[in-house]
């Protein structure tokens, strides 16, 4: 039998560990969503034809912009990308790097996240899904978008953003730079249990039901997200491709040129763009 101090301090390992997990299910929002390390949001810059927008989910509204297609020209609908940036950043960041999708003639759209940038509320899996499926059908609506050819794409905590959107939403493809298959599957690094993460963004079970194309670019030494996701990522979809690279995390893709012409090439592809001469 154990003695009375084995019991004792038996019962103050399992209380402080408990308080832990009580203290961690509170806090994992702020680990989840660090708003506060994204960085400068320094607003729009003065770009011809961005749209600068407010979509409302079921909150505040979340602001939004949209840059057309470049030398896009009246009369005919275009295709569009809507893309979910990582969990330390704001939409301020994102345009420039992703503008290239406007000169392969898709529009492009950056929604932001409650409780980031200039955008008011919460952050939380259901809040971000619901301001996305507002600029979804925002953007759907549009005469100038063919919404049978809008593609959903993110980087890594947006891959699981544009993953959720995508089980609520259709899409023409599915574009995911450096995602995790779950949120679950980073519990043990803190010593807890799956079931206590509040916003798992389970990307397999989508994609495992996604009957469109889906393009999955990774890091194969990407330190934060292991490599091991994109691959499971890819594997689960039945129309997946993985693209891996040589970089980590914070430096995917480590060639931008190299990935839209990637990124283009599947996109004629899957019929969004038309194919090349």
């Amino acid at each position: 039998m154990l003695s009375k101090t084995m019991l004792s301090t038996l019962f103050w390992i399992v209380t402080a560990y408990l308080a832990y997990l009580a203290f961690l299910f509170l806090v994992q929002r702020q680990i989840v969503f660090p708003a506060g390390l994204a960085g400068p949001a320094p607003g729009p810059p003065p770009l011809p034809g961005l749209e600068v927008h407010q979509v409302r989910g079921d909150g505040d509204p979340a602001e939004a912009w949209y840059l057309p297609p470049a030398g896009v020209r009246g009369g005919r609908r275009h295709p569009a990308v809507i893309l979910a940036h990582g969990n330390a950043e704001v939409i301020d960041g994102c345009l420039g790097e992703f503008t290239p999708f406007t000169r392969m003639g898709a529009g492009l759209l950056l929604v932001e996240y409650p409780g980031y940038g200039r955008t008011p509320g919460s952050p939380s899996q259901e809040a971000i899904g619901e301001v996305y499926a507002a600029a979804y059908d925002w953007l759907a609506a549009r005469p100038d978008v063919d919404p049978e050819r809008i593609v959903l794409a993110g980087r890594s905590l947006g891959g699981g953003v544009a993953c959720q959107l995508a089980a609520r939403r259709p899409s023409a493809a599915l574009i995911l730079i450096s995602t995790f298959t779950s949120a679950r599957a980073f519990a043990a690094r803190y010593l807890a249990p799956g079931f206590l993460v509040r916003d798992p963004f389970d990307s397999l079970p989508v994609l495992r039901a996604y009957e469109k194309p889906v393009l999955v670019f990774h890091g194969r030494r990407d330190d934060i997200i292991p490599f091991a996701h994109g691959a499971a990522l890819a594997a689960a979809a039945s129309r997946g491709r993985l693209v891996p690279l040589d970089c980590a995390h914070n430096d995917c893709p480590p060639d931008r040129a190299a990935f839209f012409e990637e990124a283009a090439r599947f996109l004629r592809d899957a019929g969004v763009l038309p194919t090349a001469p």
